[in-house]
């Protein structure tokens, strides 16, 4: 039973690194911390909130910075499905060139 409850560790750690790698391709600075599910990406916009909400307007779902009290960065999960996060580069390669709002 707590088999079924488990974790699979070696599977997040490639989703993981398909996303560090799509992001880094992309153009992103970002921080991985050791042990988590998570990424922390700085924004490229000096508004962190509107390129949250720029990436949501694309169906395209991550964290303020703010909620962690770290305005200038976005988080994203990496416990998305596959498929999300193969969705996911593409907008966030398109994202980063956009113009950032004022």
């Amino acid at each position: 039973e707590l088999e079924e409850l488990s974790i699979d560790i070696p599977h997040l750690q490639r989703k993981r690194d398909r996303m560090v790698k799509g992001l880094r391709d992309a153009g992103y600075t970002l921080n991985v911390p050791d042990g988590t599910f998570y990424i922390l990406v700085d924004s490229p916009w000096p508004d962190a909130d509107a390129f949250v909400e720029h990436l949501a307007s694309q169906r395209v779902l991550v964290l303020p910075g703010a909620t962690f009290e770290m305005p200038k960065h976005f988080r994203v999960s990496v416990t998305a499905s596959d498929e999300m996060i193969e969705r996911s580069l593409p907008v966030f390669a398109a994202a980063i060139k956009q113009p950032a709002r004022v």
